[in-house]
């Protein structure tokens, strides 16, 4: 029987432990931390596609450009996710080669770059709201509004940032070389940073676009048309919760679509923090459900994996 295919999405944030270890060796740190579990996973039997986010990296990189801008041509938003993939996709790379050689597992890994087919008529474009980039304080932002022509907003409590156009994925566009690549063994690491935004003009060419793709959503778009058996989001908790912050505060060990579906409505999950996992994955089991394929999704962290896979912790979501 072929293995289980899991797709584990990580975020970018979780590659910067804070504004101290921003830098590059810090970053790799993190993935080496990252890259660990993955592994647990596929020495338990798990085939993997490793998909990852990239905000701050983006931001990074777009902010260089900025203070460059006497000097070289500045980095349109599509050629700097593109350079999130390389980067971000080579530590993942090497820190998995690294792991899977510590335990004596002879696995290829390849990182490959991704492009992901959205509308250019995207009601998104009209309305900015991804954030990217590093957390500020608000007067910073508002200066950077003025003097660059940002866009910019609060991000859930816990500072400023940068915001862009964030169009829905309609198709990843190397999906049938990622299911060649799992065929042929191979780790797979793709969709960096919900992948490069691209869509097709009068004549069927592909061009790039000004925006950044949510990497949850991008990563249930991969796993359906993979036929992934699993969306697993790591985050900052093991569990999701109702009520958070509360007195009645409940954490959940499983949830139902249609529970799921109810808590979102009722706005039990921050808009900008847990609430796009929850349903990315719920999108994820509904679309795959269509297609005949029964899925699920676990929500948990990194250092959890190993148990929420074994139902110790985590959050599981299913259909029923």
């Amino acid at each position: 029987m072929s293995k289980p295919l899991a797709v584990v999405a990580v975020g970018g944030n979780a590659l910067i432990v804070n504004e101290q270890k921003n830098s590059i060796p810090d970053q790799y740190q993190a993935v080496i931390a990252s890259v660990r579990p993955v592994v647990d996973m596929i020495e338990a039997g798990w085939d993997v596609v490793l998909t990852h986010g990239n905000g701050p990296q983006v931001g990074f990189i777009l902010r260089r450009s900025e203070l460059a801008a006497s000097e070289v041509a500045p980095v349109p938003l599509d050629y700097a996710v593109g350079d999130t993939q390389g980067a971000i996709g080579y530590m993942f790379q090497k820190a998995l080669l690294n792991e899977l050689q510590r335990r004596k597992i002879s696995r290829p890994v390849v990182a490959i770059v991704t492009q992901t087919q959205v509308s250019a008529e995207d009601p998104a474009f009209q309305h900015p709201i991804k954030p990217v980039g590093a957390f500020m304080d608000e007067a910073t932002a508002r200066q950077r509004q003025q003097d660059l022509g940002w866009s910019i907003a609060e991000d859930a409590g816990r500072g400023w940032r940068r915001t862009v156009p964030s169009p829905l994925p309609l198709d990843i566009l190397e999906r049938d070389t990622i299911s060649a690549l799992l065929a042929q063994g191979c780790i797979v690491i793709a969709c960096g940073g919900g992948g490069i935004p691209v869509v097709r003009n009068a004549h069927q060419q592909l061009e790039g676009v000004e925006a950044v793709i949510d990497k949850d959503l991008a990563s249930a778009l991969l796993a359906e048309q993979l036929g992934a058996d699993l969306l697993l989001i790591p985050t900052g908790v093991e569990q999701v919760a109702v009520n958070f912050g509360t007195p009645q505060q409940q954490w959940l060990s499983q949830l139902t679509v249609a529970q799921a579906e109810t808590f979102i409505h009722e706005g039990q999950f921050g808009a900008g923090s847990m609430q796009p996992k929850v349903e990315a994955i719920v999108k994820f089991i509904n679309n795959s459900q269509r297609l005949g394929k029964s899925a699920k999704g676990l929500i948990t962290t990194p250092d959890a994996i190993k148990a929420a896979l074994n139902h110790q912790t985590g959050t599981w979501i299913s259909h029923l």
